[in-house]
């Protein structure tokens, strides 16, 4: 029990953390800057990015975890 929760919590953080650094760096490529002073458009769109891609890292993640359990692995 205590070894797929800590998969699953695991899994989780990877995905999140992941996901959010994947939009950091799209949002750098883009010229958009997260930590820039102020909230000018395009730190708010960095922030939407790191977001969104820590949102979908961790639906990723619970996906992969799910066809882990369903495959009986």
């Amino acid at each position: 029990m205590t070894n797929k929760l800590l998969l699953e919590g695991l899994s989780d953080a990877i995905g999140f953390v992941g996901g959010a650094l994947a939009g950091y760096w799209i949002g750098q490529l883009l010229g958009w800057d997260i930590f820039s002073e102020g909230y000018d458009n395009a730190s708010i769109g960095a922030i939407l990015l790191v977001g969104l891609g820590g949102g979908l890292g961790l639906q990723l993640a619970r996906r992969w975890l799910r066809s882990r359990k369903d495959s009986g692995a």
